[in-house]
């Protein structure tokens, strides 16, 4: 007589925000897999929904607690993580049935709250460990968290109250990650953090052995030169233009690390700056991206700004329009200011009307566009490496080194009905507008 398994409860997860958060999802994931449970990829099918929610913006709070709705709506069991965990009180006064609330990378207490609402049946079959992690990106590229919290104290951010100060993970640790993502399929690794050029400075830059001899520092370039070997793209998120980020560049030269820089520079005039509490030297700025680009001329920066914030004037926005002008970034990002609770920018006097940051809004974006759209043009006849993301018979998609998954432009092929998601071609550009790319498989 065959043996009847029990089976085994199903969790569903809604993940909102940045990839950090998706990260942190996935190692939730990871965990209550390895503790026998099933994922459900709907509501319908789950004895218990996971939300992860997001609380850097007020609108990322809404859209939080809309999720929240919906899961209860549509499930009832529902167990609230992530960054708005910390308003604990917000979220059950709005919805009094949540089954438990915790907050950031707080690992062990939503997985058990998870074995709280919905027990695992007992069975030695259904324990198994899986043979990797699970993933909430494709196969081929995954993000990499090389640390948490941040010790900046910037104006309009609340990150800090979130997620802490500067927690960094052991060097060793992280290039043992890289490597089983790497050996299993990964084609890029994205390191991120709040502050990925700050790596370290916690552990004091300490040096930790490496698994087939040698020892790796505690630091961004050791821990970059460590990850270029490995055989995958690597593509650097959040950088905070320190002075030793100018030690990375020549491993961009070496081919060793993507030539790409993720900068949230935010504002450009130094007055601005002063009240976003950033450090404003913008002409050091300027010099240091021109000896960037002399030793890998084809590094791409990207960065964000924020328009309307407190006390912005015509001056200081026209200020930024001519910075970029000379700068030069070749993808740009722009967020209207948006107060959030608990961020000292909220007390700031002479807050910009939303007419008006609108209309700044549109002139960066007018700016930033033709920027991208002229350095595209420059690419057209070029032949450059592109990681195939999609691929439907016969056009695929893919992005260039200079191109981050979900953030940045994408590369469009015709004539490809033999590529697959995951491959690594050369790409003849035929064309090009303002943000994307178009070419052929040579």
């Amino acid at each position: 007589m065959a043996t009847v398994l029990p089976s085994p409860p199903k969790v569903g997860m809604v993940s909102l925000g940045c990839p950090k958060n998706l990260v942190d999802s996935e190692r939730i994931l990871t965990k209550l897999r390895a503790d026998g449970y099933a994922m459900s990829p709907d509501y319908a099918g789950a004895d218990v929904v996971l939300v992860n929610t997001c609380g850097f913006l007020d609108s990322a709070k809404e859209e939080s607690l809309e999720a929240i709705g919906e899961a209860i709506a549509e499930n009832g069991r529902v167990i609230v993580t992530g960054c708005m965990g910390k308003e604990a009180e917000t979220i059950r006064a709005r919805f009094p049935n949540v089954l438990a609330v915790t907050g950031a990378h707080e690992y062990e207490q939503v997985v058990g709250a998870v074995h709280e609402a919905a027990p695992m049946p007992p069975s030695a079959f259904l324990n198994l460990v899986p043979d990797r992690d699970l993933k909430l990106t494709p196969r081929h590229y995954s993000y990499l968290k090389i640390s948490e919290g941040c010790n900046h104290r910037c104006a309009f951010c609340i990150i800090p109250s979130l997620r802490g100060d500067l927690v960094s993970r052991r060097p060793d640790a992280i290039l043992r990650e890289a490597e089983k993502l790497v050996a299993a399929g990964t084609r890029e690794l994205l390191v991120i953090s709040q502050d990925t050029s700050a790596y370290g400075l916690d552990l004091r830059h300490a040096s930790w052995p490496l698994k087939g001899g040698g020892e790796v520092r505690a630091h961004m370039t050791d821990l970059s030169r460590e990850l270029g070997k490995l055989g995958a793209w690597v593509r650097l998120h959040y950088v905070y233009p320190y002075p030793h980020v100018d030690q990375v560049i020549p491993l961009m030269a070496e081919g060793l690390i993507l030539p790409y820089l993720d900068i949230p520079f935010q504002h450009a005039a130094p007055a601005v700056l002063k009240r976003m509490k950033r450090p404003a030297n913008d002409a050091k700025v300027l010099e240091r991206l021109r000896n960037w680009r002399s030793i890998a001329p084809d590094i791409t920066i990207r960065s964000t700004f924020v328009v309307g914030f407190p006390g912005e004037t015509e001056a200081d926005f026209q200020y930024l329009l001519d910075w970029l002008d000379e700068a030069q970034l070749d993808r740009v990002g722009a967020f209207r200011f948006e107060p959030v609770e608990g961020a000292a920018a909220n007390a700031l006097p002479d807050q910009v009307p939303e007419a008006l940051k609108e209309e700044r809004y549109a002139r960066i974006m007018e700016k930033t566009a033709a920027i991208s759209a002229a350095k595209l043009q420059a690419k057209i006849g070029r032949t450059l490496d592109v990681l195939i993301d999609a691929a439907d018979g016969d056009g695929a998609t893919g992005r260039s080194k200079a191109d981050a998954p979900e953030i940045d432009g994408e590369v469009h092929l015709r004539d490809a009905a033999h590529l697959a998601q995951g491959d690594i071609v050369r790409v003849l550009i035929e064309d090009a507008d303002e943000h994307d790319l178009f070419g052929v498989a040579v």
